[in-house]
């Protein structure tokens, strides 16, 4: 960040688990977009005994240039078996928000920069090297060599059933909070061909945090 976070406790006490956490956030949230330059968050109790909802709530305020003003806050209602949620389940949720927030601005800001490029500049092109169908799943390999999970609901027209070891596709990749790449709106751009390997047998696991 270009000036640190502002982080203001109140009804909170501030402790070394609580402030890890934070830190722990703020680095993720600098890995999508590394450019913010204001933050502050607010970590508050606001209600002893509230008749519902969480007794906490956790705000951050953002400044992202040229001029973008994000706001992500989380005040969780009434949990299961009457449980109110824990405050570190209230930041977490805080930080989710402005994460995705930041990861749709950081993609429509890189779209906007590259707009008027031709779409082979645009397009990743990769080869499928390895498909489970009956798993719903497989992977790419772009031609810089960096293999890439995708899905069936990855591949636009429904033509993951279409796809083999071979097939030529163009694709975008997002990235999950893990910092994570997978691939989405896949489109085939030839008829299988180059064979790059036969099919695994025994399925790989799906990168963590991907479903």
């Amino acid at each position: 960040m270009k000036v640190p976070p502002e982080i203001t406790y109140r009804g909170v006490d501030k402790t070394e688990a609580i402030a890890s956490l934070i830190d722990e956030k703020l680095n993720k949230l600098e890995q999508v977009c590394n450019y913010i330059s204001s933050c502050h968050i607010a970590v508050e109790k606001v209600h002893d005994h509230p008749r519902g909802g969480s007794p906490y709530r956790v705000r951050l305020d953002m400044t992202v240039p040229p001029s973008h003003e994000l706001v992500a806050e989380s005040n969780p209602s009434l949990g299961e078996r009457n449980q109110y949620p824990e405050l570190d389940t209230v930041i977490r949720d805080a930080f989710s928000k402005a994460w995705r927030q930041l990861r749709d601005l950081a993609r429509q800001q890189r779209e906007h920069d590259t707009a008027g490029v031709s779409d082979e500049v645009q397009d990743t092109t990769a080869l499928v090297t390895k498909l489970f169908k009956e798993q719903n799943y497989g992977f790419l390999k772009t031609l810089g060599g960096e293999d890439i999970y995708f899905n069936c609901d990855s591949v636009l027209h429904n033509d993951f059933d279409r796809l083999e070891i071979g097939t030529g596709v163009r694709f975008e990749a997002i990235e999950s909070e893990e910092g994570l790449l997978h691939a989405t709106t896949i489109q085939i751009v030839d008829k299988p061909g180059a064979s790059v390997g036969k099919s695994e047998e025994t399925p790989i696991e799906p990168p963590l945090g991907w479903e």
